[in-house]
């Protein structure tokens, strides 16, 4: 029978994968809609769940029998995989100007090395997708249309231009189609979103 003291049996609750929650900070609401997806397990418990149990032994010294577990102090100390505190983050957002309308246009997914966005943008409506083109700075975005600029935005963060992943496809109601991939400058942070504000020479 493996007995663990007191003080264990809390750093277990602390640690061990099974009991990891995830919390975000603040700052990652923003505007628009958006979904948080933890990688890993999530579970909330209390030292009272753990004494609640059928086969839980209290002993004088304080101690507790968590032979039952199947938990070893090995496994305890074994470092947390960097995938557990991986999480990603999804949303939409207007790609137009005017303050009242939200179109909806921009849906973005990021993660944390990187954000992959889809757009809509109704004002390119009968554009063919072939005289498409996107200009990326570490800090901006422009679509082209027969090489004249017609819609950017500025980023909510800094990515890694060369990274730089683009397609544009026909998409419905002649909407065209943009799939858009771009590396994070600095891996971790976290966006919120993919536009800062729409650029002031967008004619869209």
């Amino acid at each position: 029978m493996e007995i663990w003291p007191i003080e264990v049996c809390n750093m277990m609750l602390s640690k061990s994968k099974q009991f990891l929650c995830l919390l975000l900070p603040g700052h990652l609401l923003s505007a628009g809609s958006y979904s948080f997806h933890a990688v890993g397990h999530e579970r909330r418990t209390s030292w009272s769940r753990l004494l609640d149990r059928p086969n839980t032994r209290l002993f004088n010294d304080g101690s507790v029998d968590v032979s039952d577990l199947g938990i070893t102090m090995d496994e305890m100390n074994a470092p947390l995989h960097d995938e557990i505190f991986q999480v990603s983050s999804s949303g939409s957002e207007s790609t137009s100007r005017i303050p009242s309308v939200n179109d909806n246009g921009c849906v973005w997914e990021e993660s944390p090395d990187k954000i992959d966005v889809k757009l809509s943008i109704p004002g390119l409506r009968g554009q063919p997708p072939a005289a498409l083109d996107l200009a990326i700075t570490k800090n901006t975005a422009t679509i082209t249309a027969f090489g004249y600029g017609v819609w950017s935005c500025i980023l909510r963060g800094e990515c890694v231009p060369d990274s730089l992943s683009f397609s544009a496809t026909d998409g419905n109601d002649m909407v065209p189609y943009i799939e858009v991939s771009l590396k994070k400058a600095k891996s971790g942070d976290r966006w919120g979103g993919f536009i800062a504000q729409i650029g002031e020479d967008s004619i869209l």
